[in-house]
């Protein structure tokens, strides 16, 4: 009897094999995420242009493919998004400035693995929907690697090469004496780098708060990401500061404010003055650029760069903005990037990627705020994120590094896979994703017609 018992209750547990192929794909983005926080992995590649992290991801869409007893493969239709046709037009751009240009095709490889990396993780959502609690946890262990790293720099008074007097200027770190402050770099190469990345995945540290019932788990959560707004605090990063605030401002008000915006009239309304702000701080980008030296460094690198996208219609090639940069801008500066994500794509993949990149991010912002308007959760703290990640991309630009690049474009998944692929679906034809609203928020979407 007894043994009928187990062969009874084992017959419902899925298999060791099926257990294992759920868990590599999730594995895949967990390496992802880490590697983005930490940087473990190495750069050099394995074999030819295989990276460990491009290895990580190829092993996690087979796993999704393929087929495996007792286990519902991912089809077609789990990666598709509304980011696609976009994605399309910036891929087909990057593709072609590349090779017209007869430039490096390693940019060009990168933006491709941040890419698949995006298309894992909206299937991994698809497919794995309790695995918003995942992502949660990673998104907490992230921040807690990070966050922890800058406060032991500042608090051992470790030399970063980076310092500030106050909020206003930097001064070299040889010569302020006593009243230098270092800004806290953690685990990144300067401290903007490190203020973009806790701004973009601090609210999804927050919904790790969902993922536990018990108090004291709660708390511990919160000690953890208000650590790593106190490490935001280290960066010294005004940029950052700003688009903190500005995350906050919206994770608090989504949730009061979006659901009251109801009436259509009033949904354009915001789209609207949304996109009236986007033109206005393009414009007076443009104005400041022609202004000489009154941004500084920045002042400088704008106006170079229109000068550049002007003169090169299609772009000066993917990673090749620093490059041209500093060779139109006076005084002989060495730049990296635009200091800009926008004029950065406008300078190296001409129009057409800007017009891409403003799709995605749009669409995106979209996608978020509707689902916030819902009370979902994912799309309350996937609009904080993005308001303030792209607000501080209008000063900097810091996707330029592959490791906040490929965080980006799973926020971007994350967000995108609580919505259906295309913009409009008659009923019944195949199941879409809706927000639910519940007594207080959850993990947002649901499949219709499953079981509550």
């Amino acid at each position: 009897m007894a043994s009928e018992h187990s062969a009874a209750a084992g017959a419902g547990q899925p298999s060791a094999l099926v257990r294992f192929v759920q868990f590599v794909p999730l594995g895949a983005v967990a390496v992802v995420l880490l590697d983005s926080a930490t940087d473990f992995f190495p750069d050099d590649p394995l074999a030819g242009i295989l990276t460990p992290t491009r290895l990580a991801l190829l092993l996690g869409v087979i796993a999704l493919v393929v087929p495996v007893r007792g286990r519902p493969r991912a089809r077609l239709r789990d990666f598709r998004t509304r980011l696609d046709l976009p994605i399309g037009l910036l891929v087909a751009v990057s593709a072609a400035t590349t090779y017209r240009g007869g430039h490096p095709t390693a940019p060009l490889r990168g933006l491709l693995t941040v890419i698949a990396c995006h298309y894992l993780v909206v299937a991994v959502r698809r497919t794995r929907p309790e695995s918003w609690r995942a992502i949660a946890l990673l998104a907490l262990t992230g921040v807690a690697a990070a966050a922890t790293s800058a406060f032991s720099q500042v608090t051992n008074e470790t030399p970063t090469g980076f310092c500030r007097t106050g909020l206003l200027a930097d001064v070299a770190c040889d010569a302020a004496g006593d009243g230098v402050l270092i800004r806290a770099t953690g685990t990144f190469a300067n401290p903007n780098l490190l203020a973009a990345f806790l701004v973009l995945l601090l609210p999804f540290a927050l919904l790790a708060t969902v993922c536990v019932d018990e108090r004291t788990a709660r708390t511990t959560v919160v000690v953890l990401v208000v650590i790593g707004y106190g490490a935001l605090l280290t960066t010294f990063s005004r940029a950052g500061y700003v688009a903190g605030a500005a995350g906050l401002l919206v994770l608090g008000g989504a949730y009061w404010l979006a659901p009251r915006i109801a009436d259509r009239a009033q949904r354009r309304l915001f789209a609207v003055l949304g996109t009236l702000a986007l033109l206005g701080a393009a414009g007076a980008i443009w104005a400041v650029s022609r202004a000489g030296n009154s941004l500084g460094v920045r002042g400088q690198a704008w106006e170079a760069a229109l000068r550049l996208a002007a003169d090169n219609p299609l772009g000066v090639g993917l990673g090749r903005s620093g490059t041209a940069i500093s060779a139109a801008a006076p005084g002989g500066r060495t730049f990296v990037h635009a200091h800009n994500l926008w004029l950065n794509w406008l300078v190296e993949a001409g129009p057409l990627g800007l017009l891409a990149i403003t799709a995605v991010a749009a669409i995106a912002v979209y996608c978020a705020a509707r689902a916030a308007r819902a009370k979902s959760v994912i799309g309350t703290v996937g609009l904080a994120a993005l308001t303030g990640f792209f607000l501080m991309s209008m000063m900097d630009h810091p996707a330029n590094l592959d490791r906040i690049d490929a965080l980006l474009w799973c926020t971007l998944a994350v967000i995108t896979a609580e919505t259906p692929a295309t913009w409009r679906t008659r009923p019944g034809t195949t199941p879409t994703l809706v927000p639910t609203q519940p007594k207080r928020p959850r993990h947002g979407p649901q499949r219709v017609g499953a079981a509550g």
